[in-house]
């Protein structure tokens, strides 16, 4: 159903960074020409799912419906979520599970403490596998050569200072974090922001989602991070892993 593909690369333009546009500016996004851009925006505005002000176009919260459905039906949230907010109030900061969808971790599930990011994370936000504690776990869950045609799919842009933007650099990293089995990131995905993860297994070991815990750079050092939150994280990966099938 080409008119369904089509609606959906166009209500996939609109991001964070992206959350009002024009027509043009959809076009552009997804690659459809402006007519068929045009015809989507107007039916999603006319469903309810889009609002439309003359010039741009903005997503309602009806949109959260297709998202919501989705999350519901999938029992990892479910059953990590009870976990997330122990280990949450337990350690005194936030912590999430995120899936990997192409070359971006979705995140699932949500226990938030403190802001660490300058943007509101919930469940269905999404950031670049590359440069995340929680991605780059489940990057390094990938063969070598999937890992590989991930990371040069698209260009890995640098979000900081810090970011690792060549593909060989990543690579090297995510073949430590097969060997350690866990990942930190020191301000990467933003500055101020250091995390560490860890994989979510199943009961036969294979990775499912990815868990990590962001603080505040300046109240850890990156060791401190292995000391004081490791234990935890791979307490709680135990408690998963026995109950994931």
């Amino acid at each position: 159903m080409g008119g369904l593909a089509k609606g959906l690369m166009a209500i996939e333009t609109f991001t964070a960074e992206r959350p009002r546009q024009s027509i043009a500016e959809v076009s552009a996004a997804s690659g459809l020409d402006r007519a068929t851009a045009r015809r989507c925006l107007l039916t999603l505005a006319h469903l309810g799912y889009a609002d439309y002000d003359g010039k741009y176009f903005t997503l309602t919260p009806r949109i959260l419906r297709l998202g919501t459905a989705c999350l519901a039906t999938m029992p990892l949230p479910q059953v990590v979520q009870p976990l997330l907010d122990q280990l949450s109030d337990e350690l005194g900061e936030s912590s999430s599970v995120s899936i990997l969808d192409g070359a971006d971790i979705v995140y699932v599930a949500r226990a938030a403490q403190r802001k660490v990011m300058s943007i509101a994370l919930m469940p269905g936000s999404r950031l670049p596998a590359f440069c995340t504690s929680m991605g780059r776990v489940m990057l390094a869950a990938l063969p070598e050569e999937r890992a590989r045609d991930v990371l040069a799919a698209a260009p890995l842009a640098p979000r900081t200072s810090f970011t690792r933007t060549d593909p060989e650099a990543v690579l090297a990293e995510l073949s430590r974090i097969r060997a350690d089995g866990y990942a930190l990131i020191d301000q990467e995905v933003e500055l101020g922001l250091r995390s560490i993860a860890v994989p979510v297994l199943n009961a036969r070991g294979a990775t499912v989602a990815a868990m990590n815990i962001g603080v505040s750079a300046t109240q850890q050092s990156v060791a401190d991070l292995v000391d004081l939150y490791l234990p935890a994280l791979r307490r709680v990966q135990g408690e998963l892993r026995a109950v994931l099938r």
